[in-house]
């Protein structure tokens, strides 16, 4: 990938980085490394940081912009903001996918749409800002391409989670709780998906897919809210 395709991106977030190796870092997937000959690390480590910071600074911004918020909020609030789809919408609208280095299987299959690599890129983008430029940098980012996202829930606070929503229904009717369990789970370790099913007296009444359990599980209570809700 030519240093101009690095430049249109570095416009584009307004940036000028002193290390290009470190930014192309951040976009190497490690199916890549089994494809090239040159020693590099893939975005791997990048991306560790990349979430701390990225905990860090949202964890600020709502601490200061929330005063009345308990702790259970502001964690809620965050993990709203920061779960994998929010990340991958910010991956998306900036474009990274199309600057990663990825094998030509994971190519093929989609990754670079798929909704976990582009969440881990963008952390792992952060991660770089953060070395390169600092923590205000970093900080800079994460406002100008996530906060927009949720200017809504900042100010009013998240909606119920379908699992929270579906627990209320499922007390309510009948006065238990519902069962999440793992039905299968496919793919490599850096693409899994797994399928969880929803169970109420002991029946199984939707299921939902994932790129983890926490996400399949919300899909599942989503789809079991429209079972439960419809007429």
């Amino acid at each position: 990938m030519g240093e101009g395709k690095f430049n249109k991106l570095l416009v584009s977030l307004g940036l000028k980085f002193d290390d290009s190796n470190l930014l192309k870092q951040a976009f190497i997937h490690r199916s890549y490394l089994n494809e090239t000959k040159i020693k590099i690390q893939s975005n791997e480590r990048l991306e560790f940081l990349g979430d701390t910071i990225l905990s860090f600074v949202i964890s600020n911004i709502l601490y200061v912009k929330r005063p009345d918020d308990t702790e259970g909020d502001l964690t809620n609030l965050r993990s709203y903001i920061v779960k994998t789809p929010s990340l991958a919408k910010a991956a998306q609208q900036l474009g990274l996918g199309e600057y990663l280095f990825l094998s030509k299987g994971e190519d093929a299959s989609g990754g670079r749409e798929n909704p976990q690599l582009l969440a881990n890129t963008y952390e792992a983008l952060i991660g770089t800002i953060f070395i390169d430029k600092g923590l205000e940098a970093a900080k800079s980012f994460i406002e100008k391409t996530l906060l927009p996202l949720f200017e809504k829930e900042i100010h009013f606070g998240p909606p119920k989670d379908a699992k929270s929503q579906l627990q209320e229904v499922v007390q309510e009717k009948l006065k238990e709780s519902p069962q999440y369990r793992v039905i299968t789970t496919e793919g490599p370790d850096h693409a899994k998906e797994f399928t969880v099913g929803v169970f109420i007296s002991g029946k199984n009444i939707s299921k939902g897919k994932g790129s983890n359990k926490q996400e399949a599980e919300e899909n599942a209570a989503a789809n079991a809210l429209k079972v439960l809700t419809t007429p």
